[in-house]
């Protein structure tokens, strides 16, 4: 499949959501869901895309994957499940290094051992698992980092 990344548009926001809830409702379906579908959306639009650094994935006009990145945190990396295993999950963690040279750290669920996987696989190290008392779904996490 051929893409190119570039930066997020504000009228990206609806793509990007679908990413988000399609990849999320497809990797962790034991997740609660504690936001409506237009929470969501909303909070995609008004909060990801306005505070975050937000690249997107775009294959002949569509949005299959994005990276959001807050500071030294990376935020978010979602991939439409069908288009999973192609390297565009992969484009994108390397863009964060690049635009995120020091390093940096993200939070992902323990129970999403593809993730986590994936995350290792590409030089990320494990450096501190929760209880989940500190995300809103209650569900035990991990943190990762690059350093270069």
């Amino acid at each position: 499949m051929r893409f190119s990344v570039r930066r997020a548009r504000p009228a990206d926001a609806g793509a990007v959501a679908d990413v988000h809830l399609a990849a999320t409702r497809a990797a962790m379906p034991y997740l609660p869901e504690l936001h409506t579908e237009r929470e969501t959306r909303d909070w995609v639009r008004d909060v990801v895309l306005d505070r975050d650094e937000v690249h997107v994935a775009d294959a002949e006009g569509r949005v299959v994957g994005f990276v959001a990145l807050a500071g030294s945190l990376l935020d978010h990396l979602n991939v439409e499940p069908d288009v999973q295993g192609r390297g565009i999950g992969s484009a994108l963690l390397e863009l964060a290094k690049e635009l995120r040279p020091d390093g940096f750290d993200l939070w992902v669920f323990q129970r999403n051992a593809k993730a986590r996987a994936f995350y290792e696989r590409r030089g990320l190290r494990l450096v501190e698992l929760t209880d989940g008392a500190g995300n809103d779904e209650r569900e035990p996490d991990a943190r990762y980092a690059w350093r270069p």
